[in-house]
């Protein structure tokens, strides 16, 4: 049986990221060779991953990146806070955001078969989730097109990456009042840019739902289409973001914020890990 300094050991942990007694116990299977004791890592790992695929991955990261004429957000997921906080998981994220930046993948799908070097972004993750012994995904993807774009990625612990992320796409040349409504779309969470684009179903089925509760509280008849209507509207402010109410200033609306600085918002997309 080889003989393994702790020295070994520390430089495999410290390049791998694994745990203190599979790293030893695969140094000594390796007769102390640390190529061979990475592959046994990877082997042991990848057997593991089975295992760990109906595990939950409530941590994580948000990361954004800007291209020409697109920017892309993504959703990469882990287990724990302490792999998400780790230098590793950082730059697995930063790879995996240029991989799918530079194929400009607007899906899921289109992100994971993206090319990252040799591999796939699917197999990168993988061989990394392997490495590690928890369970990674890429969870969500979106593209925003466009000419030009505010990013704003938020900490909610300063430990921990960005567990919130948004990217406005805008025309004119308020950068700074674009980044306040990314910072109002981080809190707000708006689900479409403009009312007309609700779906026509759900606000049929939100006039029916507040309808009935309209009745129910014993609203005058006559008075119910107004009533109905006003609460719809309400509905409106709180899922489209040109509709809502500005954070730092609620007297305003999101669209005279806009308006009044010269610029038109385009599209967005907010992502919030395990959210």
């Amino acid at each position: 049986m080889a003989t393994v300094s702790l020295e070994d050991v520390k430089t495999l942990r410290e390049r791998l990221g694994t745990g203190m007694v599979d790293t030893k116990n695969a140094l000594v299977e390796a007769d102390g060779d640390m190529e061979k004791a990475v592959e046994i890592l990877r082997l042991k790992g990848a057997k593991g991953n089975a295992k760990r695929a109906d595990r939950s991955t409530s941590e994580g990261l948000i990361a954004a990146h800007e291209a020409d004429g697109y920017a892309v957000l993504i959703e990469l997921a882990c287990e724990t806070d302490f792999v998400a906080k780790g230098d590793k998981f950082g730059a697995l994220g930063e790879k995996v955001l240029a991989a799918v930046s530079d194929a400009g993948a607007a899906t899921l799908e289109e992100a994971l078969a993206a090319k990252a070097g040799d591999h796939t972004v699917a197999e990168l993750i993988d061989a990394e989730a392997a490495i590690i012994g928890e369970k990674m995904e890429l969870r969500r993807v979106a593209r925003v097109d466009g000419s030009t774009f505010e990013v704003y990625l938020h900490r909610t612990n300063k430990d921990l990456p960005p567990q919130v992320g948004v990217v406005v796409s805008y025309t004119g040349d308020d950068a700074e009042t674009a980044r306040g409504i990314a910072q109002h779309i981080s809190f707000a969470d708006p689900q479409y840019l403009r009312r007309d684009d609700v779906p026509a179903e759900t606000v049929d089925n939100e006039r029916r739902i507040v309808e009935e509760i309209s009745r129910n509280e014993g609203k005058p008849e006559a008075a119910l289409p107004k009533i109905v209507e006003g609460r719809v509207g309400a509905f409106f402010k709180q899922v489209a973001l040109l509709e809502q109410d500005y954070a730092r200033d609620n007297k305003l609306s999101v669209a005279q914020v806009a308006k009044d600085a010269g610029i038109t918002v385009t599209g967005f997309a907010r992502f919030k890990v395990g959210a």
